[in-house]
Order: C-alpha cells, then structure tokens, then sequence
C-alpha cells in the first residue's frame, strides 16, 4: 500500500483545567526539519508558556516518530499526543500542545487526559486527506525520444514537478511506489535515457 492518511492544512484545538491552558497545534509536515522550524517558532511566538511538547509521525509507514515532554513529567505528555495521531491513523503529522500553567498541579492523569483531549480537539478539526508515497526521479533523454517519454508519463500518471527541454531533455517526475519498477523498466527503453532518483 502507497497512501495512507494526513491532514491537508494547521488546525487548533484548547483544553482548560484547573486554570491551565493547553492549546494543540496541528500540522502537516514531511521533514524532521520542519519539525525543528515549527517548534523552534512556536517557542519564540509563545515564549511566556511553561511547556511546548509535542510529537509527530512521518513517512507512509510511519516509521519515523518522537514524543517529547518538555519539562513535563515522563510519558504524561508526548505520549498522550502520539497516541492520538496514531488513534486517527495519520502520518506526516505533528502536534505540539503549549501549556500556560494556571498554578494547580493536575497530577500524571490529568496531564496526560490534558494532552490527549487537547490533540484530539485539533485533529478533530483538521481535514484528514489521503496521500500517496512517491520517489523523485530526473529522467534525460534526447529530444528525438519526446514522444516516448510523454507516453511515459501519461501511461503511468507521473506528475511533473519540472521539466526543461533543451539540446537535452529533462523531466523530474513523482512517481508513486507502487509505480517505481515498472517506470524504471520502461523509462530504460527510451533511446538516449538515463534516470536518477533526486531528493526533495
């Protein structure tokens, strides 16, 4: 299986207890780096909060994840946060729940069901939406295999994310995982063509 679910744009969501405040952010994301960018803004932006934790889960298997409790104590809010993401089947997601202390202790429930019920208020509305897992690959070739190549890319649905067609010829293409073999095997048909898979 190549797709699998996210969430199409940032959505919010508040929990109060006892005069503290947990307000949950949740964002698309591909990258450990736009991770470390959200979270590094949202401490900037909301700076005054006790705790920024959050955690996240990337990749169509989703085989990349963290929690991470920011001060809390241990398992009582990362945890909680991926709990939820993995609860609604996402990927390719972060939540980070930013707590204003409101001076009464809540104890190790009541922070996880802080964190928990935070999460999922944010996920609740967020627009879930179905994504496909791809590789990038640069395919050259000659000008006289245009015709091929297009064929190439219609057959197989490839999106062209850039294309330039010079003395040489050169389309980066996204194709899906399941599409991978069968487009290496026929884009090495085309006369003149080479491919190399590229990074976002």
């Amino acid at each position: 299986m190549d797709t699998f679910k996210s969430i199409a744009a940032p959505s919010e969501g508040l929990f109060k207890d006892n005069g503290s405040r947990f307000i949950a952010f949740a964002y698309p994301v591909e990258s450990e780096d736009q991770v470390k960018e959200i979270v590094s803004s949202l401490k900037k932006e909301y700076h005054d909060a006790r705790h920024h934790c959050y955690a996240y889960r990337l990749g169509h298997r989703g085989d990349i994840f963290r929690a991470n409790d920011d001060g809390e104590p241990s398992g009582s809010a990362g945890r909680p946060i991926l709990g939820q993401i993995d609860s609604a089947g996402l990927s390719d997601v972060l939540v980070v729940v930013v707590r204003y202390f409101g001076g009464i202790k809540l104890g190790i429930p009541g922070l996880i069901r802080a964190y928990k019920t935070s999460t999922s208020d944010a996920l609740a509305s967020a627009r879930v939406i179905e994504k496909t897992a791809c590789r990038n690959f640069r395919l050259r070739f000659a000008y006289l295999s245009m015709n091929d190549a297009m064929k190439l890319v219609k057959d197989l649905s490839l999106a062209v994310t850039a294309q330039d067609f010079g003395l040489e010829c050169v389309l980066d293409l996204r194709v899906r995982l399941d599409s991978v073999d069968d487009f290496l095997e026929r884009a090495g048909k085309i006369e003149g063509s080479s491919v190399e898979e590229t990074i976002d």
